[in-house]
């Protein structure tokens, strides 16, 4: 199966940067919406910002102003920058990708990585 790896998580001040990193990787035929979502402890995790393919981007109303999604298509990678970062955005942080795996007739589903740490405190 296909495995996305995030990695630049950390511990952060208030409105400092951080930037998120996820990286597909396996026998990828496409990669179709890329994501991240993220899950505070005692909440529900929910959507931070996907990005398709064809470049259209959707933003949680907290990210809007603050985070941007980009993505490298040929290499199925996805980036999150986070700037002005708050406390109520600490969280951990996963990727979401949904892959067409193999060689027609595909396989296709929804996978997630492992997570990644943010913190944000002073």
């Amino acid at each position: 199966q296909v495995q996305l790896v995030e990695s630049g998580g950390g511990l952060v001040q208030p409105g400092g940067t951080l930037r998120l990193s996820c990286a597909a990787s396996g026998n990828i035929f496409s990669v179709n919406v890329m994501g991240w979502y993220r899950q505070a402890p005692g909440n529900q995790r929910e959507l931070v910002a996907t990005l398709t393919t064809g470049g259209h981007s959707d933003y949680a109303d907290f990210a809007k102003d603050r985070f941007a999604i980009s993505r490298d298509n040929a290499k199925s990678t996805a980036d999150l920058q986070m700037n002005n970062l708050k406390p109520e955005d600490t969280a951990v942080y996963y990727c979401n990708a949904q892959i067409r795996e193999g060689s027609p007739p595909y396989i296709e589903y929804d996978t997630w990585g492992q997570g990644t740490q943010v913190t944000v405190s002073s």
